[in-house]
């Protein structure tokens, strides 16, 4: 295994897809999570999907699926951070080198014990360049540092690889009440309103039919979202959508929008209650 250092991955898209001023951003998570409430929420959540723009575009639906952590801020205590590399191509899942990630709200440490679990796993190597640049497990850290007590992150930041590669790593890993899966996608990209929303419709039944096949055209991190699926039917859990909606709902023009959705994975003798 490759050494974690003790150096701190620094913030890269505070101001730009959310504040880089600590007050501001509590308060826009807060207001953003208080506006999505929906009451005491006792049905624990196993896993996630939740959108990675910039939260004046899916801010509101990525809430939607976070307020529903509240009644586990202080059982969670390790989030498995999964989501695709938008700026550099490669092959496999990365880990970074970095003991911590930081945001405007503070440091988030990486769990090191679990990165020695799957350091040596089959398609996991060792690279901080696509975790550098990378938005897709960063604005998680926000909504996750309101939410949570203390807690660490294993971020797997995923090239090309099979979702099953992922799924076996997300099996490693799966623990019990004390660890969340997110997976961070979104939906369809740059069609007009009404046909992305036939597009997300139809992407959604297939998360619900857990079947794990979804494509790039239909959501940026299908690998992150196809891997979750695999593990979670395994673990029998239940999809709920708590969410969807695009960026012609949220804060852009209806031309061409990008789709959001939130969904939450829970217990199967849970999810009805």
């Amino acid at each position: 295994m490759e050494a974690i250092v003790s150096t701190i991955r620094p913030a890269a898209v505070a101001g730009l897809f959310y504040p880089d001023d600590r007050e501001s951003l509590r308060a826009d998570v807060q207001t953003l999570l208080a506006e999505a409430s929906t009451g005491t929420d006792t049905v624990p959540t196993k896993a996630l999907i939740a959108p990675h723009a910039g939260y004046i575009y899916s801010g509101p639906i990525a809430a939607s699926g976070y307020v529903h952590l509240r009644g586990q801020g202080n059982s969670i205590r390790r989030v498995i951070l999964l989501g695709p590399s938008h700026h550099m191509g490669f092959r496999g899942v990365a880990l970074p080198h970095s003991s911590g990630f930081a945001t405007p709200l503070g440091v988030v440490p990486v769990d090191v014990a679990a990165v020695r679990l799957i350091a040596d796993a089959p398609g996991v190597v060792f690279d901080d360049r696509p975790h550098a640049r990378e938005h897709s497990l960063e604005v998680q850290l926000p909504f996750l540092q309101a939410i949570l007590g203390d807690f660490s992150i294993v971020p797997l930041c995923l090239g090309q690889v099979e979702p099953s590669v992922v799924g076996n790593l997300l099996e490693t890993l799966w623990g019990g009440p004390e660890t969340l899966i997110v997976a961070s996608s979104d939906l369809s990209h740059y069609h007009p309103y009404a046909s992305a929303q036939t597009i997300d419709r139809q992407s959604l039944a297939q998360i619900q039919s857990f079947h794990a096949n979804l494509q790039p055209q239909q959501a940026c991190g299908c690998t992150a979202i196809n891997a979750l699926l695999l593990a979670a039917s395994q673990h029998g859990l239940i999809p709920v959508i708590r969410d969807v909606r695009n960026s012609g709902d949220t804060a852009g023009d209806r031309n061409r929008v990008v789709g959001y959705a939130a969904v939450s994975f829970l217990p199967a003798t849970n999810a009805l209650h």
